[in-house]
This record gives C-alpha cells, sequence and structure tokens, in this order.
C-alpha cells in the first residue's frame, strides 16, 4: 500500500449532515408537481450528484423541467435549511484539526452552496479557497475521475498516494478510477447500513484515527 500524503474529503454527507436536508427539500418540492421522491431512489440517483445530472434525471424519470424557478426555490429553501439545521458530521473536526498531511475538499455541489453550507457549520474555518474543488472546476463531475485528479494536481500530489473518503457511489467509482486510495463513508445520517467490506468502510470519524494512525499528530 502506497503511503498517503494527501486526503481528499467529498463535503455532503462526510463533512456535513446535508444529505437528508437535500432530500427533504426535493420532496416539498416535487410533491407540488404531484411526483413522489422515494429515498431509494434519491439515494441511487441523487447522491453524490451534481444539479445538472439531477435535473436531466427528472426530466428522464418524470418528464419534469426544472425551470429556473424551481432552481432558485430550492437553492432558498436548501439556505434556509442549511442555516437553521445544518451540522458537520460528529468527530469531523477532530479529525480535521489533527491531520498530519494535506487536505482539500472535492464535491459535486456548486460552490456557492458549498459556502453556504461551510460557514453555516463552522467549517470553513478549515478550509479557504485554495482547497475547495467543486464539479464546475472540470469537464466531467463524478463518477470520471477528473475532479479527483484536478485536485491531486493543484496540489502537486500523486494520485496513488491520495486518499478519498466518499459516501456515494459516483464519488468511490470516481476514485477508484483515479487510482487512489479510498473509504466509504457511512456516518451520515442518510446512510443506516452499508453492504461494503469493513476494510473499506469508515463507519464515523472516531474510527479514523484507527484505520490512519500515520495520518494523526501524535
Amino acid at each position: 500500500m502506497a503511503s498517503i500524503s494527501m486526503v481528499i474529503f467529498d463535503c455532503d454527507g462526510v463533512l456535513i449532515d446535508s444529505e437528508v436536508l437535500s432530500m427533504q427539500v426535493w420532496q416539498q418540492l416535487l410533491a407540488k408537481q404531484n411526483i413522489s421522491l422515494e429515498t431509494a431512489f434519491f439515494q441511487q440517483h441523487f447522491l453524490g450528484r451534481s444539479f445538472g445530472h439531477v435535473k436531466d434525471m427528472l426530466a428522464e424519470q418524470f418528464q419534469l423541467t426544472v425551470t429556473e424557478q424551481i432552481k432558485a426555490d430550492f437553492d432558498e429553501k436548501l439556505k434556509i435549511a442549511f442555516t437553521e439545521r445544518l451540522q458537520p458530521v460528529s468527530g469531523v473536526e477532530t479529525v480535521l484539526s489533527n491531520l498530519s498531511v494535506p487536505y482539500a475538499l472535492a464535491t459535486s455541489s456548486s460552490r456557492t452552496r458549498t459556502s453556504v453550507a461551510l460557514a453555516a457549520t463552522g467549517l470553513n474555518r478549515y478550509f479557504s479557497e485554495p482547497q475547495i474543488f467543486t464539479a464546475g472546476d472540470v469537464a466531467r463531475g463524478k463518477p470520471a475521475p477528473d475532479l479527483f485528479l484536478h485536485v491531486a494536481a493543484s496540489a502537486g500530489q500523486a494520485p496513488a498516494h491520495c486518499l478519498v473518503i466518499e459516501d456515494s457511489a459516483p464519488g468511490l467509482q470516481a476514485a477508484v478510477s483515479a487510482g487512489m486510495h479510498w473509504r466509504h463513508f457511512t456516518g451520515g445520517s442518510h446512510l443506516q447500513q452499508t453492504d461494503g467490506k469493513p476494510s473499506e468502510t469508515l463507519a464515523n470519524w472516531h474510527d479514523f484515527k484507527a484505520q490512519f494512525p500515520e495520518l494523526i499528530k501524535d
């Protein structure tokens, strides 16, 4: 196993417990269109995906055109939900405070939404602009490896020495395609169980030091 010299974090569902809030907002908006959004469908088709992908999926599966008004309503309702209820995932701040290697954030969300989320949870103290990468920075989002490879190149790190922490199938596929180490994080409230191998799963942030003691300061 190659040594790890950088950690790349997904944001939603990994750093912040946002996926349930996002699903609830979508469910409210789609109910007005007489569309019922099931949890399983959300996890399979929305989780870890860009807004553009979600827009295309709604058109394909429900023949719904996501208008600028619907997008504006989603952005506004999600911002309110984030401001009022969003929390960092338990234990993540301890990990961020004690990492012994460089780290960055790589998300399928927009830069605006990510900034709101980091500010609402106080995690903006750990991530400055050069450490934040979004789907808009590359031509192809997850599950393509482009975003993770872009992060590594920007930091001058070899992909084989990067560790990706992801909660979604597209994100994990992107990490594998990028040739990086990875862990499936299942500590968000939207993931109640996983069928992944224990050696490939990070059930919560309190287990991070046990799995990667060399990445935590003494």
